[in-house]
């Protein structure tokens, strides 16, 4: 569904990706690991044509989309949940939801289909951004994005700083999206969530996949953990 292509890309002179491909399947779960600093956001943004690759491809649904605008790839399907949430402080959680809503095929994720994946908005659908907490904001940014009505949802660092408990409330509605179908390119550093989530995983290392694999070859070899990880 979703393809970089021996991507070359960064900021000014300072080169960030190395003939870095990746791929997305529709209905399909990756994780996209790596220490702090390797270049995962600058992925994601290359990815929603935030940034301009200097070399290589970027091909969305069998098309080359490379160097299109940002708007353009939203357009396409691909929703983002952003790191560090950026949601509109002094909008309510409602009107947040509201402000970049789509009707694209359908409109199957209205504010009522969000509000059954995240009952807690609702209740707090009165209150503005900044009056959330850390998870209720994370989950107010992952039901904005859903409702551009994506076919495929991108999370940057999914459950950063969040408790224990918050986490799971996120992995399990990642895992509810996956079972209706939802493609999701999900960035994070708890690697067990993310085994029992994921189909594959690709690990980054100074701008240039290091390792890809499924669940069972990262369960199979541990070291990978220790070696390319932060644990």
């Amino acid at each position: 569904m979703v393809a970089l292509e021996a991507v070359d890309a960064g900021y000014g002179e300072a080169r960030v990706l190395f003939e870095l491909s990746l791929e997305v399947a529709a209905g399909e779960v990756v994780t996209l690991m790596g220490r702090n600093g390797m270049g995962k956001t600058t992925t994601i943004r290359t990815l929603f044509g935030l940034i301009r690759p200097t070399a290589g491809r970027l091909w969305l649904r069998g098309r080359d989309r490379t160097g299109v605008a940002a708007h353009v790839v939203a357009r396409e399907g691909l929703g983002l949940v952003p790191e560090g949430r950026q949601i509109f402080p002094r909008l309510t959680v409602e009107e947040n939801l509201v402000a970049t809503a789509s009707t694209r095929r359908g409109a199957n994720w209205t504010l009522a289909a969000v509000h059954r994946l995240f009952p807690r908005l609702a209740e707090r659908r009165r209150n503005l951004g900044d009056e959330l907490s850390g998870g209720e904001q994370q989950m107010l940014a992952i039901g904005r994005a859903l409702m551009t009505n994506p076919d495929l949802l991108v999370l940057d660092e999914a459950t950063e700083g969040l408790a224990p408990v918050l986490r799971d409330e996120i992995w399990a509605a990642l895992a509810t999206l996956k079972a209706e179908g939802l493609a999701i390119l999900v960035v994070d550093k708890h690697l067990e969530a993310s085994m029992r989530l994921s189909d594959r995983h690709i690990v980054m290392e100074k701008g240039r996949i290091a390792w890809a694999g499924r669940s069972s070859d990262l369960a199979a070899d541990r070291s990978l953990a220790t070696r390319f990880l932060e644990l």
